[in-house]
């Protein structure tokens, strides 16, 4: 019963782990994609800046895969999350990475 539970515990945060790294990757992807100027215009720190946090977040992602819930795991996560709600939604008005339809970001009546 033990060993059961223990496998059932070491799945779950084996599947926490590559959700946290796949997170942080794609935050470091979205950064990369993202021209440099669009991180000036919208008023955030340089893309340098912001490319040596995600890529540090992944990199301590990768690493602490089977140990998610420690302590330099949830920076990285943090790290990347940051990112990702606040100066990814800034930025992407500016341009850089795909657009889907051909239309950016627009609605059926305009931008959005």
């Amino acid at each position: 019963m033990l060993d059961a539970l223990n496998s059932l515990q070491s799945g779950v945060l084996l599947l926490l782990g590559v959700a946290a790294f796949g997170l942080e990757v794609w935050a470091l992807l979205d950064c990369l994609r993202r021209p440099a100027g669009a991180f000036t215009a919208a008023g955030k720190r340089t893309k340098t800046f912001w490319t040596v946090i995600v890529a540090i977040a992944a990199a301590v992602g990768f690493v602490s895969i089977f140990s998610v819930l420690g302590l330099f795991g949830a920076i990285a996560v943090v790290g990347a999350a940051v990112y990702l709600v606040d100066v990814r939604p800034a930025v992407r008005q500016y341009g850089g990475g795909p657009r889907r339809g051909g239309r950016g970001n627009s609605g059926p009546y305009g931008p959005w």
